[in-house]
């Protein structure tokens, strides 16, 4: 038996051409009558700070990022899916949590039932050609779902929006 996508998690890191990614999400999504959730995950920060201050400093962190993610989903909408507006509804809900990225992508896939992950990746580093970015591998090594990896495509520079 096929089975079912229902849910799609497509992660985000809010990098310029992280919404590449969102291409094949919602592709996806469409081909499968399934439903979308957005997630980016906040990078805790050093406690240099005391706590009060950690949590404010976290709070505004993450309502930023809530901010960009609707502001880019917008652009992203209003570019790419003028021909097909119902491609829209495929996202039911943005999630911006807190915490290291891999970890939070796979508690996140186990919690909202997804069926599937999207994610991007850039390849950082030196031998970008030859590896995957560091959280793309980190949550590959770990995950019990499929993974759809997209790269950027080469001379790709801003998918998301100006605002990147």
């Amino acid at each position: 038996m096929i089975p079912e996508i229902k849910r799609i998690l497509y992660t985000t890191d809010l990098s310029p051409n992280s919404a590449y990614a969102l291409r094949y999400a919602i592709n996806s999504a469409n081909k499968h009558d399934a439903g979308i959730i957005i997630l980016h995950v906040v990078e805790e920060m050093a406690p240099f700070f005391d706590e009060e201050r950690l949590k404010v400093i976290s709070e505004t962190k993450i309502a930023e990022a809530m901010d960009r993610i609707r502001k880019r989903l917008k652009i992203f909408c209003d570019r790419e899916l003028k021909d097909d507006p119902e491609s829209t509804d495929r996202v039911v809900s943005i999630e911006v949590c807190q915490g290291y990225p891999p970890e939070e992508i796979l508690r996140k896939a186990d919690e909202l039932n997804c069926d599937v992950i999207v994610m991007g990746t850039h390849g950082k580093g030196i031998i970008r050609h030859s590896f995957l970015g560091s959280a793309a591998q980190q949550v590959l090594r770990r995950v019990r779902l499929p993974v759809f990896i997209s790269p950027w495509p080469e001379g790709e520079i801003v998918a998301s929006g100006p605002d990147a």
